[in-house]
């Protein structure tokens, strides 16, 4: 049996926007890694990353709707699984 995970990552727009965001993915998902550059941040994660709303909300102050996300999304890679109260990313079998 193979044990090796696949990586899966998500690529924001960097802007005032994202910035909580991307605290809440850092918050959520220890196990990341987050790539900064001028324009864009890239998270990759080993097997799985999620994006919490309710951490969102909590860093913010706001309500948050999950699907506005999309809009400064660049690009992803893995399984997208989405709810309104979280956005899974991972390889599926």
């Amino acid at each position: 049996m193979n044990t090796v995970q696949s990586t899966v990552f998500l690529a924001l727009q960097t802007n005032d926007e994202t910035r909580p965001l991307i605290e809440a993915i850092e918050a959520d998902n220890p196990h990341a890694v987050v790539h900064r550059m001028p324009a864009m941040v890239k998270i990759d994660a080993p097997g799985r990353l999620v994006v919490r709303r309710s951490t969102i909300e909590a860093i913010t102050g706001m309500d948050f709707d999950l699907q506005s996300f999309q809009v400064n999304l660049i690009s992803l890679s893995g399984n997208l699984d989405e709810t309104e109260d979280e956005l899974v990313l991972e390889w599926k079998r």
